[in-house]
């Protein structure tokens, strides 16, 4: 099973940067989209998923803005929109599909960078969240969550990490959730299970020349319950084409899913 996961920053620019040809050639499995920034009725037919995919969509109910997608080769059993959740569904962050013995999330967490209201609304995602995830693992399925979480755990995760204690993304707070997530919850951070080493990246600030010095984040990820996780056999963090300010993440599992 291969899934890749990509914040697309808009996937009608992203379609125009010719990600669609490439995602084809992936012949990716599961395809999880975030800051989709569009509805299907905007995209051309021929556009809304490469041919042999079904596509779900979860747009923000301001147009042009957040979002989340999941394509899938397979028909799910079910597709939940959270609408128990305040913030998710206007904003269109969470679309989770389920499949016998897994469920699948494409997720966009919040940005509390732009301020002090923000950041205390991605800690209240945070909190729903933790109690959401904790809510299926009871439920004894495996499950994938995909996406943008918008935060770098540990100082290996981002090149600036002195710089960064402070700002949204790196704080103690925030990477202290993540201690839990990993922790008490008992996901599993995939990628950094397959790649330990240094300065792999999935996110560059548009100025100066991040991408260009590799000044950047990890905070685009692939959360795994335990036996899921330990099915994965290669991840890579494909950065040889710019679709996007961040690169897609792909991770390849011994999952049977066709």
């Amino acid at each position: 099973m291969r899934v890749v996961s990509l914040n697309v920053n808009g996937l009608r620019s992203a379609l125009k940067k010719g990600l669609l040809p490439w995602l084809r050639r992936q012949d990716a499995d599961l395809i999880c989209l975030q800051e989709v920034r569009a509805e299907p009725s905007d995209l051309p037919r021929a556009m809304t998923a490469p041919r042999g995919y079904e596509a779900h969509y979860l747009p923000a109910q301001k147009k042009g803005y957040s979002g989340v997608a999941l394509w899938s080769r397979r028909t799910p059993a079910d597709v939940l929109r959270p609408a128990h959740w305040p913030g998710l569904l206007e904003e269109g962050r969470w679309l989770q599909v389920d499949f016998p013995g897994l469920s699948v999330v494409s997720v966009y967490f919040p940005s509390g960078s732009s301020g002090e209201h923000r950041q205390e609304a991605k800690f209240r995602f945070l909190e729903r969240c933790e109690h959401h995830l904790s809510q299926l693992r009871k439920e004894g399925r495996e499950l994938l969550l995909c996406g943008d979480l918008n935060i770098a755990h540990q100082k290996i995760d981002l090149e600036n990490w002195r710089g960064n204690q402070d700002h949204s993304g790196f704080l103690p707070a925030e990477r202290a959730w993540l201690d839990r997530l990993y922790g008490e919850l008992g996901f599993v951070d995939v990628f950094r299970r397959l790649r330990p080493e240094p300065k792999l990246y999935t996110w560059w600030s548009n100025r100066g020349r991040a991408y260009e010095k590799n000044v950047g984040w990890r905070i685009d990820l692939q959360v795994a319950t335990p036996g899921l996780a330990e099915t994965a056999s290669r991840a890579e963090i494909y950065t040889r084409r710019r679709f996007s300010d961040h690169a897609p993440v792909i991770i390849d599992y011994h999952w049977p899913f066709r």
